[in-house]
């Protein structure tokens, strides 16, 4: 049985980090539909209903809290988590959202980190409490990988390990498959070796980091799993052509 993509409801009016966070996100395994406004996002509601919501406090047309306290009039939405994205938010504010009944604040400059945790404890609490509460009808099944979805069970494993020692070893016993099919296919698919597949995604992963906010370049390195901060620069400049640092200081300066 296929496992549900989780849907996120993202409405942020700022384009340049609504697309930021979106990318993250999706590049975190998640379904994302932005919406720009309160009123978009409510149109949206009336036609799907996502596991989260992410939503500015601030925006033209409809702001945050009111789109709040418009779904939370309808039954129907009590059991979608509402994370509020704010800066300068005062004391006074965030009793009276708590009070409204949003469920946690993200408060801008955020790192996206932060929020990809928060919604990921979000969506496993909201399925715990579901299982609790439904039998699960199926029993306990292995189901053979598809070849068009290789790529993807094995990014969801590099994600998922992004942060430790990922060996071959365990990449492989992961998709149930030897080490020598594994590097075989990855050879033929994408024309590299499997220690370079990951090592890139990891680049990827320090790059949407970037884009996302981040300036550290001792945290990226640590974030996407590389021990060496000087293996993680060498790394990054190979597949960019400019150090961590370059590119930071031209992301910042666009």
């Amino acid at each position: 049985m296929k496992t549900k993509t989780p849907i996120i409801l993202l409405i942020e009016d700022d384009i340049s980090l609504g697309q930021t966070v979106t990318e993250l996100l999706q590049f975190n395994g998640y379904e994302v539909k932005w919406c720009q406004n309160g009123l978009e996002g409510y149109h949206y509601l009336e036609k799907k209903m996502p596991d989260i919501i992410v939503c500015d406090l601030m925006m033209p047309i409809m702001t945050g809290e009111e789109l709040f306290l418009k779904i939370r009039k309808h039954k129907k939405y009590d059991e979608i988590p509402f994370l509020i994205i704010t800066a300068n938010m005062t004391f006074e504010m965030k009793l009276k959202q708590l009070e409204n009944g949003v469920n946690d604040f993200i408060n801008k400059p955020f790192k996206i980190q932060e929020l990809i945790l928060k919604v990921k404890n979000f969506l496993q609490y909201k399925n715990t409490l579901i299982k609790r509460n439904t039998q699960d009808p199926f029993s306990k099944v292995t189901i053979k990988l598809k070849n068009k979805n290789f790529f993807e069970r094995l990014n969801d494993i590099i994600l998922s390990n992004i942060k430790s020692n990922l060996t071959i070893e365990k990449i492989a016993t992961e998709l149930f498959i030897s080490k020598s099919a594994l590097d075989k296919k990855i050879r033929r698919d994408k024309q590299m070796n499997t220690t370079t597949y990951v090592r890139e995604f990891r680049i990827e992963y320090a790059i949407r980091m970037i884009e996302a906010g981040e300036t550290n370049v001792q945290q990226l390195a640590d974030a996407c799993g590389f021990n060496s901060l000087s293996y993680f620069s060498i790394s990054f400049k190979e597949y960019t052509n400019i150090s961590p640092k370059s590119y930071i200081k031209k992301r910042n300066s666009n």
